[in-house]
């Protein structure tokens, strides 16, 4: 759903990127109370997952395809405010190195494909898991629930933006019919992905997981057939030093992996993306609201197009430009994240043992 220069008209693009901005200043200050030494650089390999799955596009309908747009799994990860700030600087890194997304539509696509999906899909999110049982399962099938709403809420977001301030004359009713149709199906795949993503890791940290914060339980132990809290762990000495509790644990081996991951989907899985337009591109051709759409200002950039200049071999091209962007948006996410991370004080941060139930 990245949208072009020339779709939108210049005063509503510079609107749009007075509140994409705004947006950001007050994502930067909420950022500091959802991050901290162990889930900064967790934030960072969540944009740089978002930038590598983005660029797996997969079939919807016959010759369209749709990609992951990342907010709702961001925001359930790592919080709704740093969730803006990952796909902020996920639209960045792809408009600046990779001429996807215009320059004049920075402020369009953070407000549409950043802002909105964060925010509609956290509170989507949240509103499910408060009144859904306290089970595992929950939180995965709010996930799933949050993602597939905040797709079409973001169709209908540029379709109302481009009511106001589009550069052709089409009928708004049937823009918006056959965006929001058209991204309820690409919803669906967002959803499954953003479902076992959260699933994956909150089966191994729950700690890490944002949204699961408050829904954790105490460790249970049965005693003479009843349930009990658990006693504080301590050392024994016949056992030694207390292993860490898991929310103390450091998530190197989580980043580590994910980021293995990442460049797995980016660098390889991604030659077989598919090839056909996805849901705005296709709709926009057939409703002709492109016919005014401008050539990208880095469209002479050596990774234009998500390939590397001078490489003949396509596979390799575009393998080593998706490793390549998944490399600087995790080095520049992480630097941000770390910057305006809150310092650990001894309180307020979880350190106690905690789980979430098992049973779901």
């Amino acid at each position: 759903m990245h949208v072009p220069d020339g779709f939108i008209n210049a005063p509503v693009s510079a609107v749009a990127g007075v509140v994409a901005a705004g947006a950001v200043a007050v994502s930067l200050r909420g950022a500091r109370r959802e991050l901290d030494e162990r889930t900064a650089p967790l934030a960072g390999l969540v944009a740089a997952f978002i930038f590598a799955v983005q660029m797996l596009n997969f079939p919807v309908a016959a010759g369209t395809s749709g990609h992951l747009l990342g907010g709702a799994l961001a925001a359930i990860l790592v919080g709704p405010c740093t969730g803006v700030l990952c796909l902020s600087v996920v639209l960045l890194m792809q408009g600046i190195l990779f001429a996807d997304g215009g320059l004049t539509a920075l402020g369009v696509n953070i407000t549409i494909m950043g802002v909105i999906t964060s925010v509609v899909g956290y509170a989507v999110f949240r509103g499910l898991v408060t009144v859904l049982p306290r089970k595992r399962r929950s939180v995965t099938v709010s996930a799933f629930v949050a993602a597939l709403v905040s797709v079409p809420a973001a169709a209908a977001a540029f379709t109302l933006v481009y009511a106001i301030g589009g550069t052709t004359d089409v009928p708004i009713g049937s823009v918006l019919t056959a965006m929001v149709g058209v991204h309820v199906l690409i919803g669906i795949g967002e959803a499954a992905i953003t479902a076992a993503t959260v699933g994956a890791v909150i089966a191994v940290r729950p700690d890490l997981v944002h949204g699961a914060r408050g829904l954790t339980a105490p460790l249970k132990l049965r005693v003479n057939g009843e349930l009990v809290d658990a006693p504080a762990a301590g050392p024994t000495p016949a056992a030694g030093p207390t292993p860490a509790p898991v929310a103390a644990r450091s998530p190197r081996r989580l980043i580590l992996a994910g980021l293995g991951v990442s460049l797995l989907l980016a660098g390889v899985v991604s030659f077989y993306a598919s090839a056909s337009p996805d849901g705005l591109e296709k709709v926009a051709a057939d409703k002709g609201i492109d016919a005014k759409a401008e050539d990208h200002a880095a469209a002479d950039s050596p990774l234009a197009d998500y390939g590397v200049e001078g490489l003949t071999d396509a596979r390799m091209s575009g393998g080593l430009a998706g490793v390549i962007g998944v490399g600087v948006t995790v080095v520049a996410g992480t630097g941000i994240f770390w910057s305006v991370r809150r310092r650990r004080t001894g309180e307020g941060d979880a350190t106690s043992p905690t789980s979430v139930p098992e049973n779901a």
